[in-house]
């Protein structure tokens, strides 16, 4: 059989490599500092980019898209390419794929700090970059197809199956869940509302995990595990089963995340049952890869690699354990928006996507540099106190979870809250932060010593050039199935219709969950005391979700006891009718706000944005004090805005939207005349119009300021439901 001759192109796995590498020290140094910042609230004071708000997206985002993508990329272009005995489709399409993600992740890292967020959970990014996350996620597509099309292998190896799938879901999820009505270059409202934007986002936000953080790293697993070890993947059959169901399966269970929320039952309900289903795929999946490596723990014992890839399968498992067990309501009622989530997060991307990130960068360069690793015992190093800081940071917040699931609903003999200032719950945890801090130090220090490693293997070996390959070329592929040939064989050499299927099987789960919601107004009931915000609130809202209060504070209150008594009445679906986005939150750092309008003044408010220690001894909150700035708030699109929101069902009228910014400026005179009870805000206002004065800068009254709109917000939080109450 004639031989043709071909070369497969690790320039383009080079670049994702060093790309992986890079964003990997600035992903974790980021989400270092902001485990800091738990310890020193105050660090950043009065810098408003660097303010933990705006820093923890681009953490967020800088690990799952930059450091855990380009890892997914560049072992997709490795084993994409001998998988299937051919050059990727197009170099140029490689190349757009590569910088086209790489200027993306500029763009979120400039974006993010500057305070140009949607706020929902990992797709933080406006619509501009949504548009190119679409079009570059095409193109990589477009590449991967066209090479299975143009390949010298006839059937299609599991980790394909795993391609694939990741890329028909993440470009399903991405597309629907970012569908927004933009306002202005960087700013957008999106077209759901409330109830139905909290299981859009979740649909999202837990399939994102699913198909980006899970999928293509199951891929991964498929191919290198077996190929490094030298043995064949353990069972075949049971990858079928594990592939299929685990896609079927994992889009449905969305809603456990949103579990006791305004939530329809039906809908809360079928994510429990899901989710709980899911241990069974997942696991086949971990068995199937650690028992690839039986007859191979000789290996594994002197092969830093392969102890990687152990630890990171284990992990895996234990993420996937775990989390059917968080959809049971009653473990849910415990773990939700406490530190018990953060540990489940971070068990899952430190050691499996860390791990297997750094495993295959450590088998890759030295084969793409034709030489071997300069150390092995650095990358022992690497292992143990990667390992370590994995356990240091885990095992703190899952403690700090129980601790503080256990003190919110702990009640005095009397009836009472026997912790009724939610300080209290932080402050007993702040040691186990500590332990946090130290567990990320370490595991940083082990990237660091990975950079290191790798810079003297590539100085050692051969410049990274194309690698000479050849097979025999691909006989036409016969469309119908062979005599004996099983279906799934045959699917196996029709990448078309396997990706068709594929796409099948993940929609179905989507629209019987999403469709429903969206479409029958009836499952959403309306609520006649709930109206739209002011132009002012609605003002004071952009700057809540500019500022990424959302990641630390809930406004869902749960039908427990405990949070009743709390925070007030639990949270009806008919309270966010006109909520674009919804701003539910994941984590209670600090207290929920659904009903905090009116529970202080406006003089508490102010002080507590300026600096939350003069009014909550031993909050961990950082202040706020650019959104006191001598500058006038921006209200040029405020009208805008509103119209937008007309365009989405928000019933303001003509004459609501032409007296906008009247309407917005009585508001906040209001705000500012109530801010002069307090002696201390009349001495230091009329001091810094002293001071403005003397330099010759203009002075912005304090009702035209960012602080006003703000505070009108926040006082606006949960008091339609109360006007009902009051009136009946």
């Amino acid at each position: 059989m004639e031989m043709e001759q071909f070369y497969y192109d690790n320039k383009i796995v080079k670049k994702f490599i060093y790309a992986t590498i890079l964003f990997g020290v600035v992903g974790m140094l980021v989400g270092l500092t902001l485990a800091v910042m738990y310890l020193f609230p105050n660090m950043t004071d009065g810098i408003s980019w660097l303010s933990y708000g705006r820093l923890r997206p681009l953490h967020t985002n800088a690990v799952i898209f930059a450091f855990v993508g380009n890892a997914f990329f560049a072992g997709l272009y490795y084993s994409l390419q001998r998988l299937l005995k051919a050059r990727m489709f197009s170099d140029f399409l490689s190349n757009l794929h590569f910088w086209g993600w790489q200027l993306i992740i500029v763009a979120a890292a400039i974006t993010l700090p500057l305070g140009y967020t949607s706020s929902k959970e990992y797709a933080e990014l406006e619509w501009p970059i949504d548009i190119a996350i679409a079009v570059i996620w095409v193109v990589m597509g477009i590449n991967m197809i066209g090479t299975m099309l143009r390949r010298r292998e006839r059937h299609l190896y599991v980790a394909i199956w795993f391609y694939l799938a990741t890329f028909v879901t993440v470009a399903v999820l991405h597309i629907f869940n970012n569908i927004e009505l933009p306002v202005s270059a960087l700013k957008s409202y999106s077209v759901y509302a409330g109830v139905q934007d909290a299981l859009v986002q979740w649909w999202y936000g837990h399939n994102a995990v699913a198909f980006f953080l899970t999928t293509p790293f199951l891929g991964l697993m498929y191919y290198f595990v077996p190929k490094i070890a030298n043995r064949p993947i353990y069972s075949y059959r049971l990858s079928i089963i594990h592939f299929w169901s685990l896609i079927f399966i994992y889009i449905w269970a969305g809603p456990h995340h949103l579990l006791y929320s305004a939530l329809p039952n039906w809908a809360q309900n079928l994510g429990v049952v899901f989710s709980v289903m899911l241990i069974a795929p997942s696991w086949g999946g971990m068995i199937n890869g650690l028992l690839t490596l039986r007859g191979a723990w000789d290996k594994v014992r002197e092969e830093p690699v392969l102890k990687f890839f152990v630890v990171a399968i284990t992990g895996y498992g234990m993420a996937t354990f775990e989390g059917p067990m968080l959809s049971f309501k009653n473990v849910n009622a415990i773990a939700h928006y406490t530190d018990w989530i953060i540990a489940h997060v971070h068990v899952g991307a430190l050691a499996w996507n860390g791990f297997m990130s750094f495993a295959i960068i450590y088998w890759l360069i030295p084969r793409m540099t034709k030489s071997t690793l300069f150390s092995k015992k650095l990358a022992n190093f690497h292992f143990w106190i990667g390992t370590l800081g994995i356990i240091l940071y885990a095992l703190p917040m899952y403690v700090a979870g129980f601790q503080q699931a256990s003190m919110w609903k702990q009640f005095n003999p009397d009836g009472t809250l026997t912790y009724g200032n939610f300080l209290e719950t932080v402050t007993a945890i702040m040691p186990l932060y500590w332990m946090r801090a130290i567990g990320g130090t370490l595991y940083l220090v082990g990237m660091l010593t990975l950079v290191y490693n790798i810079i003297m293997t590539i100085k050692a070996g051969d410049t990274i050039e194309d690698e000479l390959a050849q097979a025999p070329a691909l006989q036409t592929i016969s469309g119908n199935r062979l005599r004996g040939e099983k279906f799934h064989t045959w699917l196996e050499r029709k990448p078309i219709q396997l990706t068709i299927l594929a796409t099948i099987a993940i929609l179905i789960g989507g629209i019987i969950q999403i469709v429903p919601t969206i479409m029958v107004k009836s499952n959403i009931p309306t609520i006649s005391s709930v109206k739209p915000y002011t132009p002012l609130e609605l003002e004071g809202r952009d700057l809540y979700i500019r500022e990424g209060c959302v990641g630390c504070h809930s406004q869902s209150v749960r039908p427990f006891r405990s949070e009743v008594e709390r925070y007030g009445p639990q949270s009806k679906a008919g309270e966010f009718v006109y909520d674009h986005p919804f701003l539910w939150g994941s984590k209670r750092t600090g207290p929920d706000l659904l009903r905090v309008g009116g529970k202080y003044n406006d003089n508490w408010h102010f002080n507590h944005m300026w600096n939350p220690q003069s009014t909550s001894a031993g909050s961990i909150m950082p202040g706020y004090k650019w959104l006191f700035d001598n500058k006038p708030l921006d209200i040029s699109l405020t009208q805008k805005k509103m119209q937008a929101m007309v365009s989405l069902g928000v019933p303001y009228s003509e004459a609501q939207i032409a007296n906008a910014q009247k309407t917005l400026r009585d508001q906040a005179v209001k705000i500012e005349k109530s801010l002069e009870n307090d002696p201390d805000f009349v001495k230091s206002y009329a001091d810094s119009k002293k001071k403005a004065e003397a330099k010759g800068e203009k002075f912005v009254p304090m009702n035209e300021r960012e602080i006003v709109a703000l505070i009108a917000y926040i006082q606006r939080l949960g008091t339609d439901i109360k006007v009902k109450e009051t009136s009946k």
